[in-house]
């Protein structure tokens, strides 16, 4: 190993990094932080309309970014995006898997088709894109895989009411991270989570504007607030870095104290 020291720890100036869902909220932020400590970046989103922003924002970095368009649900798709990206940057350091949905419905009305969404982008999206990426990093015997999972796969909460597959995906990616990351420690590739507590995004946004159930959530935080998007960069640097050359099979919480209670 590499003796490095100081800030060298957190520079991943050369690497190339994977983010899906990377066009808008957390994947934007962890896209556009990764940029700034040095990383070309590859986003991954289903949306096109984030296409321009995020890629400026990318660029303005002095970095390369590359977005495609694709399903991550489909792995015969995400195969594709996954050989794009190698075809361009010639390989894939850093992946982040980011990309989730949720539907807020009682259990007892959910249907099928959307429980095949949530789990089929939450759990089986990060297994088949970490699968295709892994391929790759298993050759040079070296790589780091971020899952995004959340303090909701391990607990539950009457606050966060109708979130049942949501929550069980997300238990799914917890589960996921730590039967990858012993099965590719062989191959040095180390694949951690990041669980975050209540962020400020757009699957927020109804729970924020009720005042009785936003309060109710931060009653579970003893920070009492919802956290930035970009306050994940932080977390997601360190598990891409040297930094946590240690750690496999790692969740690594961000919630605001949640879980000390």
């Amino acid at each position: 190993m590499t003796k490095r020291n100081g800030l060298q720890l957190f520079d991943l100036t050369g690497n190339v990094a994977l983010v899906t869902g990377g066009g808008r909220g957390i994947g934007r932020a962890l896209a556009k932080g990764l940029a700034q400590f040095g990383c070309d970046v590859a986003v991954v989103d289903i949306d096109p309309k984030g296409q321009k922003s995020v890629v400026n924002d990318i660029r303005k970095q002095g970095k390369r970014c590359l977005f495609l368009a694709a399903d991550i649900t489909d792995p015969k798709i995400i195969q594709g995006a996954v050989e794009e990206i190698l075809a361009k940057f010639r390989r894939i350091d850093i992946l982040v898997n980011n990309a989730g949905v949720d539907i807020r419905k009682p259990a007892l009305e959910v249907t099928e088709k959307e429980w095949d969404l949530i789990v089929d982008t939450n759990m089986k999206g990060s297994f088949f894109t970490s699968q295709a990426v892994a391929k790759s990093m298993a050759k040079r015997r070296q790589g780091k895989i971020i899952n995004i999972a959340s303090v909701m796969g391990l607990v539950g909460s009457p606050s966060f009411q109708c979130v049942v597959p949501y929550c069980g995906s997300k238990g799914g990616v917890v589960q996921l991270t730590k039967s990858l990351a012993l099965e590719w420690a062989k191959y040095n590739v180390h694949v951690n989570a990041i669980a975050p507590g209540p962020i400020k995004t757009r699957l927020m946004q109804a729970l924020m504007k009720d005042r009785k159930r936003s309060q109710a959530v931060l009653n579970m935080v003893p920070l009492q607030r919802f956290a930035a998007p970009e306050e994940l960069v932080g977390p997601t640097v360190f598990l891409a870095s040297h930094a946590s050359d240690y750690m496999t099979g790692h969740i690594l919480f961000v919630e605001g104290g949640w879980l000390a209670q």
